[in-house]
Formats: C-alpha cells, structure tokens, sequence
C-alpha cells in the first residue's frame, strides 16, 4: 500500500500521531477565528498556497502546499488597536518549567585517524567511557524499535504500535522518547567502497558528530533534553506567573516590553547570567489572571553594541502584521481553554485534503508555514522560526488542519527552513543582541549573495540548541509527520552551490569547500528526529548529490530517508523549450534514474518554482495561449492541445515510474493547471528607502483552479483523471517500492523506452508521428499479459486507439536482455502498462467510486 503525499508519492508510512476519527484533540486548544484564506471568487477554487503532491514509496502519496491568504481579513483589527489575537486570559493551569541549565562548550579537540583501521579517536573515547543518558543495551533498542517504532525496510513502513484506554479522551498518545546511541559511522565503507578515498574527511566528519552527541549528553542530559529548549527559552507559563528568557550574550541590557506594561524600559528589567541568558519572572495578578494577557504584542528591549533597539522575542510562538505597516509584531499566544470553538482553515481543510485523498496521494507537504515578513519570499525567509504564518489564521488553525489530515489517514510534512533566515532587524533574528555575528556567521560568511539573506553558524551551540529544538517544536506541538528540508545544498558547501557544476567527483564532496559544521548538525537533527520519532520522514533538498546522504547517521551518512531529485524537474523544463523532435530518451532515462544506491529519491515533473510569478507550468510551456480556448470539448481541439495533453500525462508517469521511490506532485499539476501562483501584495518602502513593487493587491493568480480539473465538459478532467489512476495503479501494485526495475529498450530511432519495474512492465512511445504495430517488448516472467494502464483511453483526454480486450501471450526466446518478450501495439505520444493477467489486485479501498478508469482497463 502506498500513502500519497499531496505533491509527493510515498509508500505506505503511517502517521507518527493516532486518531480516533474526531478532529478534536485532548491537548490541543479550540478558538473560533477565522481563517486569512478564502475561496476565490471563482467556483471550486482554493486560497491555500503553494501546495505540491508527493508520493514516497511507503504508504503514500501526497501534495505540498503553500499557504495563501483570503481576500478579507478574518483576525479583526480595531481601527486604534493593533492586537491582532482576540480571546481572553488564560487561567494559569500551566506546568512549572525548570531552570535553565547552559553549560560552557568544550573547544573542538583535534581529531586523529587510524585509516588502515578506520576508527576515529571520538568513537574510541566514547566507547570508554559512559554517557550521561544510556538507552539501554543494542539488544533492548532493537526490540523496542520492532515492537514500538515505525521500521523502514524494504520500502515499507510498519506502523507503530501504542495503546489508549478505551475511555480517554486523548486520540495522539504521549509517548516516551528516547535516543539510541550513535554508531560506528563505518558501514558506508561497505556500501560504498569508493569512499575509502575519503576515510580522512568521513571520519572527521562523524568523529565531529561524535564529539557533539557526546558533549550534549554531558552537559545537556543528551539530545533529548537538547532540542527542548522551547521548554526553557522563551516564554514559560507555570501556575505562579510567567518566566521569559533569551539567550542574548551582546545585550549590554535587557528589559520585557509590550502592550502589558505600556512599553516602559523601566518596568520588567532582565537579569542576565554568565552564559548570556537573560531572564525575568512575572508573577500572576492578584485575581489569578496572567501578567501578560494572551493576544499582547512583546518585544524585547536591548542596550547593544550598535544601539538601542527593540526585537520580536527569538522563540516567540507567533507574530502578525498589522495592517499597514512592514514589521511584525511578537504575539503572546496562551489562549484560554474554557472556550473552545470551530476551528478554522475551513477552506483547505474541507475542499483541499478530501481531494488529495480521492486523487490518490497519501501525504501532504504544506510549505511556508514558519512566518515570514517579506511575503514575495514565499516562506523562504523567516523572520519567527516557532511562529505558523499569521496571514492563513492561528496555530489552532493549522492543528485543525492537521488533526483533518490524520483522520484522512493523510500524513503531513512542513518545509522547514534551517538553511538561511531573514537579515530583517526589526522583527527577525538578525543583530539580534546587537552583533553581527548572533545567530549567524559574522562578516560575508554570513550573508548568502544571491538570497540576500543570513546565514546560521552551525557551530555554535546555542544556535544548535535553537535549531535542533525547532524541528523538535513543530513535531512536539503540531503533530507534523516529517520534513522537508530546504535549501540543504546551500548549507553543505561554503560556496552554497552556487555557480558550481557538480560532476559526480567524490574531491567535490569532502574538502574544504565544505561545510563540516552544517553537516554535522544535518545529521544531528536527523538523529535527533529519526531516534526520538522512528516514524518521522525527513526529505533533504539537495542537489548536488553529496554521497551519504541518504544513509542512516549511525552507518556514517547524513541520515535522510530521501533526496528530492531535483535535476528532474530541471530537466523536463530544459527540454520543453525545445520541440519534441529534438528529445533524446536515453538522455530522459539516465536523469530519471541518475541516483545512488541505497539512497531513495522523491521524483516530481513539475516543481514549485515553476509555477510561481512570470514562470510557466508544464501545461502551459506544451499548450500556451490555446488553453484558454481550446481546452472545451464542445469545440473541436489544435495540434498543440492534442500534443500538450499527451506528452504532460506522458512527463508524469515516466518521472512516477522510473524517477525514484517516492512521488512529488505539486498541487494543480495533476489536471494541468495553466498559470502561476502570485500572492496579493501591495508596494512597500522599507526603512532605508527600498521599494518594494507589489501586484495592487491582486487575487487574480492568487489561486488554484481546482473546477478546471473538476468540470466534465473541459479537457483537464481527463488530465486529472490520469493522475488519479497513476496513483491507484501504484497503490494495487506497488511498484515504486520494488526493488527490481530494469530498462529492457530506450531507442532513439523508434523513441521507445520499456522498462519494468516491480511487476509491471511500461511501454512508451515518445515519437511524435509514428505508431507500431506488433512491437515486441521483451519480459522476465512467462503468461498472459493485460493492460492496466493506458494514457490514450478516451476519458483521460486521448483517442482510445488501444484495444483493453486483447490478450498478450509470451513467446519464450531472448530479446532485449530479456527471456520472453511478447508483441504490443504502441500508438504514437502514448504510454502504456502491462501486468500478468494472472496478477488480479482488488481495488483498494481509496479508489474512487465514480472514476471511471478501473472498467476501462479491465
């Protein structure tokens, strides 16, 4: 079984949260607000955002969204206030936290290597000596990761087992996390001999990881205790009053300010400790009610080295923007628990995610959820790393949304961006004590050219403390299933991939143009999220296909479980912008297959960038202008229509069927959709004089059409249509968690290519003009053929020039490398799926009942 993520393809993985079907969770907080998202104006037509489809091959598929905003505001502003989170004060019931404990970091100690014996002199230092936390014996891990955990192995994912009294209200169980112990980092040898090569750099790399698990479980209490520090920092409510700290070393002063003390300097000075943190206790009122009532804007108000300045509290939970101005605003969000509402992203939550279960993808990728200032970053740079994006509603929101998508048995992945943040001062990170080199590297180290951004030192140990507690955040709080990490490539080389063409040379990977320090804390947080959630999915965007990458921390590597294969995607637009004539299919099948072994990869045709402002989708860079009046079925169609239509259904299945184990489909590419994404946005001035040009607020491409694909009388329901059949093939099959895939013909004169992979076997015809008759495809297994799939039958928008009632008998004999091979009919601009007829998988049960397709193929 296969999970489909909405833009990604996944096998089956369950989610790391349980529900017991009620969009009500026990831990979580209700408020009725309503959401920054609406409907277009248009019928049938969503204001999420950015949404791509994914499918990985576990047990899933799915679409990964952006969030878009509504046309009218739903968080009521008073035309004297600029609160912009209603409710009422909270009634204190919060736990106690503990003091924050920091500790002075150890320098790096040099690390020696034995190569002949590859060991490195952090593994021999640890095994000597005894952590602070121990997980139990390998045997004792091993057993509670079969029993407990989710198990990734041989593309599939067991879900994890826990039980809930019968009567409890709770549907996510807490459940006790623990970290198992690093490895010996040494199994990438056997995997890949050819780095040996490079044991110098491999080891010092993981004897750097080493160092740090060893030095956070002595001083922290292991990574566990490590990546709570939202726990610490920040703000913390108890039942006495309300503890705010900051780790703010530069600050020669500190005081809380906001709407609860009237913004006095003077009223709540901090004290600072000798680590730099700088803390103040509020104690509750006299009636019991906090001293910061929820919905207050706070900033904290610093003495620096540069000069006074007021800044958005670095862990603040959420932030907003007021109408008419640039910076944002530090909300203190603890909402009442006496009233508890509908919640909201009603849009999304009710129209989006039952469509991406009826398509077919079993998992849903929503990107620019941490909030960000500049909308026209599109989520990219964020300015409040634990706060949801303000403009599509509140963190009540986005749990709701969650809690549907779990019911839908629909897993959710948030891209998550660790790779730059902001250089805003106002309501960011950045100079955020006052010195350029906080959070970040100082001086151009720090600063990414082409992004115009800031970029985090990964060596310090604060800044791991934040960004490992993050990820830790996002999946403690909003129950979200997994990453996808963004910008990786970026983080792992000191010229950020930029203006470099990475040819496959393993000098390119390990030396000193790589960033030791980003890595290491890339395998932290997988070993972080991996050890305390086995059945999280992290993704790793990353294109310049750094070995390792994709294998277990403990094996050495880097500890994804995917690479989002974004050559593919590159590739397709590199080739749309010439005439089909000119394609070469053994250029298309060596992208699509260009991958590591053991290391999985998410394929997708069409990616997000694409579709965003002045680009072009793949619909439109086939089909152009003609979709805007050809695409009726009342009225006959034109050669670029018919061409479009054929080769984007084409474009799909070879990317699902040969690209890698997982599928990423962004949301609209499914039917076709024919324009860009733009955000409504108006012109700003910022403060040193930039302007900013906007759109007038537009809502014209603020939208997907999703009544496009939905109405039956245009052609891009058939598109549709396809997709959905795509995805419930690979459901009843399997075969993108198949380990067999074998390319039998790629042949440029006939532009052939036969491939099978698991059980089935893909036959495609990219010629523009020819069609053959008794074409022998070779095979592996003996029998009786059928049709399971086909790109030309009529309700997918092709000419139904395949017969689905004749039989394809084997001949014995070698053909193609192949022992059988039996004859076909391949129509031109067409593809088609063959299966044992012998091989009868039950329809499964998200199959559509109204779809058409199943009949068809019988």
């Amino acid at each position: 079984m296969v999970y489909t993520l909405s833009g990604i393809g996944l096998p089956s993985v369950p989610s790391v949260y349980k529900s017991s079907g009620s969009s009500f969770r026990g831990d979580r907080r209700n408020i009725n607000l309503s959401l920054l998202l609406k409907k277009s104006s248009l019928p049938g037509t969503g204001c999420m955002g950015k949404l791509s489809t994914f499918k990985l091959s576990q047990y899933g598929k799915f679409f990964a969204g952006k969030s878009y905003d509504s046309e009218t505001p739903s968080l009521t502003v008073a035309a004297s206030e600029k609160v912009l989170v209603p409710g009422t004060q909270s009634d204190g019931s919060s736990s106690s936290v503990d003091q924050l404990e920091t500790s002075e970091v150890l320098e790096n100690p040099h690390v020696s290597h034995d190569v002949s014996a590859l060991k490195t002199e952090a593994e021999s230092k640890i095994e000597n000596e005894e952590l602070v936390e121990s997980s139990g014996n390998d045997s004792d891990i091993k057993a509670k990761q079969d029993s407990v955990a989710s198990v990734y192995k041989d593309g599939e994912v067991q879900r994890a087992e826990s039980s809930v009294d019968a009567g409890s209200d709770e549907m996510y169980e807490t459940t006790k996390r623990s970290m198992p112990p690093p490895g010996n980092g040494q199994r990438i040898y056997e995997i890949d001999p050819l780095l040996l090569g490079h044991c110098t750099h491999l080891d010092y790399r993981y004897g750097q990881y080493r160092r740090l698990r060893d030095e956070i479980d002595r001083y922290e209490g292991g990574l566990d205790a490590f990546s709570r520090g939202y726990e610490k920092l920040g703000f913390q409510r108890s039942a006495t009053g309300i503890t705010y700290r900051e780790w703010a070393p530069g600050a020669k002063s500190a005081a809380l300010i906001g709407d609860f003390n009237n913004w006095n300097p003077n009223a709540d000075v901090m004290s600072r400790n000798e680590f730099g943190v700088w803390e103040i206790f509020l104690p509750n009122n006299a009636d019991g009610s906090p001293a910061i009532p929820h919905g207050s804007r706070v900033k904290i108000h610093m003495d620096t080295p540069s000069g006074v300045k007021d800044s958005i509290p670095a862990w603040i939970k959420f932030s907003v923007q007021a109408p008419g101005e640039i910076p944002y605003n530090g909300i203190y969000y603890d909402p009442p628990v006496e009233e508890p509402m509908i919640n909201t992203y009603a849009n999304f939550r009710d129209d989006i995610l039952p469509r991406i279960k009826r398509l077919g993808y079993n998992a849903v990728q929503i990107m620019a959820i941490q909030e960000h200032s500049y909308y026209a970053s599109f989520g990219y740079h964020v300015t409040n790393f634990f706060a949801p994006s303000s403009r599509c509603g509140t963190p009540e929101d986005l749990k709701s949304l969650i809690d549907k998508a779990h019911e839908l048995g629909l897993l959710v992945l948030m891209d998550i961006v660790h790779s730059h943040a902001s250089n805003n001062v106002l309501d960011g990170l950045n100079m955020f004590d006052g010195t350029d080199g906080h959070y970040f590297h100082s001086g151009s180290r720090g600063y990414h050219w082409m992004w115009d951004s800031r970029l985090f030192n990964y060596g310090s140990w604060e800044v791991l403390r934040f960004l490992l507690s993050n990820a830790r955040w996002w999946l403690e709080e909003y129950k979200f299933d997994g990453f996808r990490f963004d910008g990786v490539t970026s983080m792992m080389y000191t010229h950020h991939g930029l203006q470099v063409a990475f040819t496959g040379n393993y000098n390119e990977y390990f030396g000193f143009a790589t960033d030791i320090d980003a890595v290491v804390y890339l395998m932290l947080v997988n070993d972080m999220i991996h050890g305390l959630y086995p059945e999280a999915v992290t993704i790793g965007e990353d294109v310049s296909g750094m070995p390792t990458f994709c294998i277990p921390v403990q094996d050495g590597g880097v500890g994804f479980d995917y690479r989002l294969h974004m050559a593919i995607a590159d590739k397709w637009i590199e080739l749309l912008k010439k005439r089909d004539e000119d394609w070469r299919v053994g250029e298309i099948v060596n992208t699509l297959t260009n991958r590591r072994w053991l290391e999985k990869c998410i394929s997708y045709a069409e990616s997000h960038d694409q579709a965003l402002v002045g680009d072009k989708t793949i619909a439109f860079w086939l089909m152009d202008k003609d979709m805007y009046e050809f695409m009726a079925l009342d009225r006959p169609s034109t050669p670029r229509i018919d061409r479009g239509i054929a080769l984007h259904k084409m474009i799909r299945l070879i990317t699902m069927g040969l690209g890698g184990e997982g599928y990423l489909n962004f949301m609209g590419n499914e039917f076709g959709h024919p324009e860009w994404i733009d955000f409504p946005r108006g012109v700003q001035q910022l403060p040193n004089g930039k302007i900013i040009p906007g759109n007038n607020f537009s809502y014209d491409k603020c939208r997907r059409r999703f009544d496009l694909g939905d109405a039956d009388y245009l052609r891009y329901r058939g598109m549709q249509e396809f997709d959905q059949a795509m995805q419930h093939l690979e459901e009843a099959y399997g075969f993108m968690t198949s380990e067999h895939q074998y390319i039998s013909r790629k042949n440029e004169g006939d532009r052939v290519v036969v491939f099978e992979r698991g059980d089935l076997i893909f036959v495609f015809n990219f010629h523009w003009s020819n069609s053959y008759f008794d074409y022998r495809v070779g095979c592996a297994k003996p029998g009786k053929y059928k049709i399971v799939l086909d790109s030309d039958v009529l309700l997918f928008g092709g000419f139904g020039r395949v017969h689905h009632t004749a039989e394809f008998f084997t001949n014995e004999g070698w053909y193609d490398n192949r022992p059988r091979s039996f004859m076909v009919y391949a129509p031109s601009r067409t593809a088609v799926v063959y299966a044992l007829s012998e091989d009868e998988p039950q329809p499964g049960p998200e199959s559509d009942p109204e779809s058409q397709w199943e009949g068809l193929m019988g």
